[in-house]
């Protein structure tokens, strides 16, 4: 039985809901991640947010610690998000192992990441038209550090990418050849 677009579009309205709140954990998981990754940064290499991490191409364009501290708490924020995902948003669907599932993913959120590593270099470049005001991002306190600041928006910007891509290709209807079955396992006796 084919399913109606008025019940089609409710469950794509409820998986859109659960997907952000799995996508917020995620950003209190990845915020958490990326606050342990500066700190680390600074204890182990004596580095801050906006200290160059490698100049390219000889200009004065850098990779910066942020990107690296953001990239860290990326991949720990993909890996929470896909298994909650897995076992919440999308359970009902058929779904492939893990590391199959997870691969797709992972480069969804990939794309996400570029997006959020793009949106985070403008926060974060002082030459920049939406450059956050060091004035009041003066890295005095935690909730006045830009880093922190710049992650939780290039978070919140890509997230309707991440959901999109996501719903249309990690967990879209599988093909029941794709499905990996697991056999229960028979009780001992």
């Amino acid at each position: 039985m084919a399913e109606s677009k008025k019940s089609r579009a409710g469950r794509n309205l409820r998986q859109f809901i659960q997907f952000g709140i799995v996508g917020g954990s995620g950003t209190i998981v990845n915020i958490i991640a990326a606050a342990i990754a500066m700190k680390a940064g600074a204890a182990l290499f004596d580095v801050q947010p906006n200290d160059p991490f490698l100049n390219l191409f000889g200009s004065e364009f850098h990779i910066r610690w942020f990107n690296i501290f953001s990239t860290i708490a990326f991949l720990v924020a993909n890996t929470w998000n896909y298994q909650i995902n897995r076992m919440w948003t999308f359970k009902s669907a058929k779904m492939i192992s893990w590391w199959r599932g997870f691969f797709p993913f992972l480069l969804t959120g990939l794309s996400a990441l570029v997006v959020s590593l793009i949106v985070q270099n403008f926060l974060m470049n002082p030459t920049s038209p939406i450059h956050l005001s060091s004035s009041v991002f003066d890295d005095s306190s935690g909730f006045r550090t830009m880093y922190y600041w710049a992650n939780a928006i290039s978070i919140i910007v890509a997230m309707p990418i991440n959901f999109v891509i996501n719903k249309v290709w990690t967990f879209r209807k599988r093909n029941p050849d794709d499905v990996v079955v697991v056999a229960e396992q028979a009780p001992s006796h």
